[in-house]
């Protein structure tokens, strides 16, 4: 086997998709399993925005277009910003990418140089971690601690900067964890950044999806106006269902922007139009459904929570936005490795352990609650029932 370059060797992919392989081995084999291991919502596109597809598929928009994004949909999304940050971005600030995924390499990419270093919360997204160990960086995880409900914390960020830090990635809310870092931190965050010239990847995939009695979403965006060192990463799939559509928005400096797109130009040469034009309808259409999918998580979420928490062993604080619960199962006397295979071997349930997201964080699983009441009820019932006959 011929050998492949130092960088190839250094890609993880993400632990997510592993495990849905397994998963869906075993409903080869005809076994039913209740899947909590993805964050893939479970409702379909909203109408109103597939009907905007497959017009545009019918005009023919499936040519070649601008590496940057449609100029429509840069407008609809530097308007957008202004609604939610409060700051309309130049369009040289906006880049529309083949999903939000990629934002993640890019940035790093033109970023951060081989050697220099990469704070990341740990439990965090495999992606963080991956990106920066192709890239030849170094992750410096910051821990996000249950004592503060996982929620990022300055003091503990802080410490860990050296002449040698060159980004800080920060995600509100998180994945996995569902924590929303407190405005004072972020807004102490930006202004050490600011002083010593380290940029901030700000990922807000689930910027939409705060729950109204968790408070409100804060960006460093709404201090920057991405016009320094702050880079905003967003995108479609989760807020509009819009996973299999593969479409992100990153929003930054000028100069950054501008070499991002010109890495995106030769990788993927630009993000097909007709799912552009079914953007712009995401974001100027009818929010009705957007509205009532979150109005459904969040109470998802509590009928989750409040069920974990009823078992003897478990303890899981209430998440404060995206789709994820983040439990502790110490207290069964195992690790969240364990609870996973038990789970998905004695129960049917595919969830994740919390050792997928980082170092710290063995003790965890992450469950999405993407699926129905009924099944989340029915997981729970089953959890119970498999604690109970166990060992």
């Amino acid at each position: 086997m011929l050998k492949l370059s130092n960088a190839a060797y250094q890609i993880d992919g993400q632990p997510m998709f592993k495990v849905l392989d397994q998963v869906q081995k075993l409903e080869r084999e005809g076994k039913k399993i209740l899947h909590f291991e993805l964050g893939e919502p479970d409702f379909d596109t909203p109408t109103n925005i597939v009907d905007v597809g497959i017009e545009s598929l019918r005009n023919g928009d499936t040519h070649y277009t601008n590496s940057m994004g449609l100029f429509e949909l840069r407008e609809s999304v530097a308007e957008t910003t202004l609604k939610s940050r409060g700051f309309k971005p130049d369009l040289s600030q906006v880049l529309i990418t083949p999903g939000a995924n990629a934002i993640i390499y890019y940035a790093i990419r033109c970023i951060v140089n081989e050697g220099e270093e990469v704070i990341v919360p740990d439990p965090g997204f495999p992606t963080y971690f991956s990106a920066i160990k192709f890239c030849g960086a170094k992750a410096i995880p910051v821990p996000l601690r249950e004592k503060n409900k996982h929620q990022l914390k300055f003091d503990d960020l802080k410490k860990l900067i050296t002449e040698k830090t060159k980004l800080i990635i920060i995600n509100s809310p998180s994945n996995p964890t569902g924590s929303v870092i407190a405005k004072d931190d972020i807004s102490k965050i930006y202004e050490l950044c600011h002083e010593k010239g380290i940029f901030i990847l700000s990922d807000e995939i689930y910027s939409r999806s705060v729950f109204k009695d968790q408070g409100e979403f804060y960006s460093p965006s709404m201090i920057d106006h991405c016009n320094n060192n702050v880079l905003i990463l967003n995108g479609f799939s989760k807020a509009f269902a819009m996973t299999g559509w593969r479409i992100g928005v990153a929003i930054g400096p000028q100069h950054l922007i501008k070499k991002m797109g010109l890495l995106l130009q030769t990788i993927n040469s630009c993000v097909p139009p007709f799912i552009q034009k079914a953007a712009i309808e995401a974001i100027n259409g009818d929010q009705s459904s957007v509205r009532m999918m979150t109005e459904e998580y969040s109470e998802r979420r509590k009928v989750l929570v409040n069920g974990l928490n009823s078992i003897d062993g478990i303890r899981c604080h209430m998440p404060s936005g995206s789709i994820y619960a983040f439990p502790n199962v110490s207290g069964l006397g195992m690790t969240g490795e364990e609870f996973v295979d038990l789970m998905l071997n004695n129960a049917g349930i595919a969830l994740l352990p919390g050792s997928s997201f980082g170092k710290n964080a063995d003790d965890f699983v992450r469950i999405c609650y993407v699926n129905s009441i009924k099944n989340i009820q029915l997981a729970l019932s089953k959890m119970k029932e498999t604690l109970k006959n166990r060992g």
